[in-house]
Protein backbone atom coordinates (compact mmCIF):
# COMPACT_ATOMS: atom_id res chain seq x y z
CA UNK A 1 0.00 0.00 0.00
CA UNK A 2 1.52 3.51 -0.79
CA UNK A 3 2.41 5.86 1.97
CA UNK A 4 0.18 9.05 1.79
CA UNK A 5 2.20 12.10 -0.12
CA UNK A 6 3.87 14.41 2.27
CA UNK A 7 1.82 17.71 2.21
CA UNK A 8 3.74 20.37 0.06
CA UNK A 9 5.72 22.89 2.44
CA UNK A 10 3.99 25.94 2.82
CA UNK A 11 1.50 26.22 0.07
CA UNK A 12 1.44 29.62 -1.39
CA UNK A 13 -2.52 29.13 -1.25
CA UNK A 14 -5.31 26.49 -0.86
CA UNK A 15 -8.75 25.55 -1.59
CA UNK A 16 -11.22 22.78 -0.49
CA UNK A 17 -14.71 22.19 -1.11
CA UNK A 18 -17.11 19.15 -0.47
CA UNK A 19 -19.76 19.06 -3.18
CA UNK A 20 -22.13 16.40 -3.61
CA UNK A 21 -21.79 13.07 -5.59
CA UNK A 22 -23.49 14.12 -8.38
CA UNK A 23 -22.70 14.42 -11.70
CA UNK A 24 -24.31 18.50 -10.99
CA UNK A 25 -21.28 18.02 -8.31
CA UNK A 26 -18.82 16.75 -10.90
CA UNK A 27 -19.97 19.37 -12.96
CA UNK A 28 -19.65 22.11 -10.51
CA UNK A 29 -15.92 20.76 -9.27
CA UNK A 30 -14.50 21.80 -12.59
CA UNK A 31 -16.51 25.11 -12.61
CA UNK A 32 -15.07 25.80 -9.49
CA UNK A 33 -11.52 25.06 -10.01
CA UNK A 34 -11.02 27.24 -13.02
CA UNK A 35 -12.71 30.12 -10.83
CA UNK A 36 -10.29 29.49 -8.23
CA UNK A 37 -7.29 29.61 -10.47
CA UNK A 38 -8.85 33.00 -12.34
CA UNK A 39 -8.81 34.46 -8.53
CA UNK A 40 -5.06 33.42 -8.10
CA UNK A 41 -3.81 34.70 -11.40
CA UNK A 42 -3.91 31.77 -13.68
CA UNK A 43 -6.12 32.88 -16.70
CA UNK A 44 -8.69 30.57 -18.00
CA UNK A 45 -6.54 30.22 -20.89
CA UNK A 46 -3.49 29.62 -19.81
CA UNK A 47 -2.60 25.97 -20.26
CA UNK A 48 -1.85 25.18 -17.23
CA UNK A 49 -5.89 26.41 -16.25
CA UNK A 50 -7.31 24.19 -19.45
CA UNK A 51 -5.53 21.26 -17.58
CA UNK A 52 -7.00 21.83 -14.77
CA UNK A 53 -10.59 21.79 -15.77
CA UNK A 54 -9.93 18.87 -17.87
CA UNK A 55 -8.14 16.50 -14.98
CA UNK A 56 -10.79 17.94 -12.13
CA UNK A 57 -13.55 16.93 -14.29
CA UNK A 58 -12.22 13.60 -14.92
CA UNK A 59 -12.16 13.11 -11.42
CA UNK A 60 -14.70 14.36 -9.96
CA UNK A 61 -16.66 12.20 -12.74
CA UNK A 62 -15.01 9.15 -11.28
CA UNK A 63 -15.40 9.79 -7.61
CA UNK A 64 -18.77 10.41 -8.70
CA UNK A 65 -19.26 7.33 -10.94
CA UNK A 66 -16.83 4.82 -8.70
CA UNK A 67 -16.64 6.09 -5.43
CA UNK A 68 -20.07 7.38 -4.38
CA UNK A 69 -21.51 6.08 -1.10
CA UNK A 70 -25.04 6.50 0.01
CA UNK A 71 -25.35 10.38 1.47
CA UNK A 72 -21.31 10.91 1.34
CA UNK A 73 -20.02 13.56 -0.83
CA UNK A 74 -16.56 14.11 -2.42
CA UNK A 75 -14.26 16.44 -1.72
CA UNK A 76 -12.28 18.84 -4.24
CA UNK A 77 -8.62 20.59 -3.32
CA UNK A 78 -6.76 22.79 -5.25
CA UNK A 79 -3.60 23.71 -3.81
CA UNK A 80 -1.35 26.49 -5.44
CA UNK A 81 2.23 25.93 -4.88
CA UNK A 82 5.25 27.82 -6.83
CA UNK A 83 5.19 26.42 -9.93
CA UNK A 84 2.43 24.06 -9.84
CA UNK A 85 -1.19 23.49 -9.09
CA UNK A 86 -2.43 20.12 -7.23
CA UNK A 87 -5.54 19.10 -7.82
CA UNK A 88 -7.23 16.31 -5.27
CA UNK A 89 -10.32 14.29 -5.11
CA UNK A 90 -11.00 12.44 -2.14
CA UNK A 91 -14.16 9.77 -2.07
CA UNK A 92 -15.63 7.74 0.33
CA UNK A 93 -14.35 4.04 -1.35
CA UNK A 94 -11.07 3.66 -0.72
CA UNK A 95 -11.78 -0.38 -1.71
CA UNK A 96 -11.97 1.26 -5.42
CA UNK A 97 -8.42 1.88 -6.77
CA UNK A 98 -7.44 3.47 -9.94
CA UNK A 99 -5.18 1.90 -12.16
CA UNK A 100 -1.26 2.26 -11.91
CA UNK A 101 -1.19 2.08 -15.26
CA UNK A 102 -4.33 3.14 -17.24
CA UNK A 103 -4.52 0.99 -20.17
CA UNK A 104 -6.58 2.28 -23.56
CA UNK A 105 -9.91 0.19 -23.73
CA UNK A 106 -11.62 -1.04 -26.78
CA UNK A 107 -11.92 1.34 -29.44
CA UNK A 108 -15.52 0.96 -29.25
CA UNK A 109 -15.76 1.07 -25.13
CA UNK A 110 -18.11 4.28 -24.17
CA UNK A 111 -16.01 5.02 -21.13
CA UNK A 112 -12.77 4.19 -19.96
CA UNK A 113 -10.61 6.73 -21.16
CA UNK A 114 -10.21 8.97 -18.33
CA UNK A 115 -7.02 7.96 -16.48
CA UNK A 116 -4.90 8.00 -19.78
CA UNK A 117 -6.62 11.83 -19.91
CA UNK A 118 -5.54 12.57 -16.76
CA UNK A 119 -2.25 11.06 -17.59
CA UNK A 120 -1.25 12.88 -20.55
CA UNK A 121 -2.05 16.15 -19.35
CA UNK A 122 -0.75 15.99 -15.47
CA UNK A 123 2.81 15.92 -14.87
CA UNK A 124 2.12 14.00 -11.81
CA UNK A 125 -0.67 11.89 -10.24
CA UNK A 126 -1.74 9.34 -8.47
CA UNK A 127 -3.59 8.04 -5.08
CA UNK A 128 -3.16 7.43 -1.53
CA UNK A 129 -5.96 6.30 1.36
CA UNK A 130 -7.11 8.98 3.20
CA UNK A 131 -8.37 11.42 4.43
CA UNK A 132 -10.18 8.23 7.27
CA UNK A 133 -12.51 6.11 5.19
CA UNK A 134 -11.48 8.18 1.84
CA UNK A 135 -9.11 7.79 -0.83
CA UNK A 136 -7.02 10.87 -2.53
CA UNK A 137 -6.58 11.15 -6.32
CA UNK A 138 -4.42 13.88 -7.29
CA UNK A 139 -2.91 15.27 -10.22
CA UNK A 140 -0.09 18.23 -10.25
CA UNK A 141 0.25 20.59 -13.43
CA UNK A 142 3.30 22.36 -13.58
CA UNK A 143 2.17 26.44 -14.63
CA UNK A 144 5.66 26.86 -15.29
CA UNK A 145 8.17 24.92 -17.22
CA UNK A 146 10.85 23.28 -15.05
CA UNK A 147 12.26 20.62 -17.18
CA UNK A 148 11.85 19.97 -21.26
CA UNK A 149 8.73 17.29 -21.54
CA UNK A 150 6.32 15.56 -19.14
CA UNK A 151 6.38 12.63 -16.67
CA UNK A 152 5.13 9.69 -18.15
CA UNK A 153 4.71 7.56 -14.74
CA UNK A 154 2.43 8.29 -12.01
CA UNK A 155 4.31 8.79 -8.67
CA UNK A 156 1.97 7.03 -6.69
CA UNK A 157 2.40 7.06 -2.55
CA UNK A 158 5.14 10.54 -2.69
CA UNK A 159 4.86 14.11 -3.42
CA UNK A 160 7.42 15.59 -5.51
CA UNK A 161 7.24 18.28 -2.73
CA UNK A 162 8.60 16.48 -0.34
Amino acid sequence: MPAPPAAPAAPALESAVRLSSTRRGARLARYLAVQQLERWGVPYTAPASVSVAAITAELAANAVTHGRMHDRDFRLRLVLVPRAVRVEVSDSRPDRLPLAAPQPPDPEATSGRGLLLVTALADRWGWHHGPAWAKTVWAEVDTAPTRPGRSEAPCFGRSPHS
